[in-house]
């Protein structure tokens, strides 16, 4: 089972960047599509980005194409999530969380493993 931790998140004004870290313990990351989610106060946890195994291939939900980049380092154990041109509904704990599949679909409960998430905060 791998295991991970999120770092990278904090408070930016609105127009801002951050790069979120995810790094993943365990010998099979390279063979875990990763994802990002997200969860806002009194909202449910939705979707924001995958990649997989390889990191050939990408996905977003549709209000953070053009603004997020997902990538992944399997020499790091690293998937990375850059967020660039920030906006106040930005603002929620960002989640890492690996699917064991080469390619997973945005269904969270295709996630086996969570990381314990990172506060994102834009202000306006």
């Amino acid at each position: 089972q791998v295991q991970l931790v999120e770092s990278g998140g904090g408070s930016v004004q609105a127009g801002g960047s951050l790069r979120l870290s995810c790094a993943a313990s365990g010998r099979t990351f390279s063979t875990y599509a990763m994802g990002w989610f997200r969860q806002a106060p009194g909202k449910e946890r939705e979707f924001v980005a995958v990649i997989t195994d390889t990191g050939s291939n990408t996905n977003y939900r549709d209000s953070v194409k053009g603004r997020f980049t997902i990538s992944r380092d399997n020499a790091k154990n690293t998937v990375y999530l850059q967020m660039n041109s920030l906006k106040p509904e930005d603002t929620a704990v960002y989640y890492c969380a690996a699917c064991p599949f080469v390619a997973c679909s945005a269904y969270p409960g295709n996630f086996k493993a969570w990381g314990q998430g990172t506060q994102v905060t834009v202000s306006s």
